[in-house]
Formats: structure tokens, C-alpha cells, sequence
């Protein structure tokens, strides 16, 4: 009986803890933007396309070289 009494007392412990970093986490602003994470996969194409620092950029396909 005295086990069920700790993993009890363990359980609160954890359930309480979680509660408070959620807390937390909305007085800090973590789940203010609501907009952007449902517009951000309509421009996670132009993101891929550039160049990191250190690459170089890929070269064009034949159709896009400008002439000279």
C-alpha cells in the first residue's frame, strides 16, 4: 500500500511540473503566432533555393542563361 502512496506522490510531482513549464511557456509567448505556421509551407520552397553561406549557388539550366 505504501507504494501506491509514492507513485502517487511521484505522479503529482511530474503532473505539477508540466503544468508549470506550460504556464510558463504562454507567459513567455510561445503560442502567440498562430498565423505563420499555417503560411509557412507555401514558402518553404523559396527558402530551399537558397544558397547557404559557404555553397555555391547551383548553376542554371540552359533555358534560363541570359544571352549575351
Amino acid at each position: 500500500m505504501s507504494v501506491i502512496i509514492i507513485l502517487i506522490c511521484i505522479s503529482l510531482l511530474v503532473a505539477s511540473g508540466f503544468l508549470i513549464s506550460f504556464i510558463w511557456a504562454i507567459k513567455n509567448g510561445q503560442y502567440d503566432d498562430t498565423y505563420s505556421p499555417s503560411v509557412r509551407m507555401l514558402f518553404e520552397d523559396e527558402l530551399k533555393e537558397k544558397p547557404e553561406k559557404g555553397n555555391k549557388p547551383k548553376s542554371l539550366p540552359k533555358e534560363q542563361i541570359p544571352k549575351k
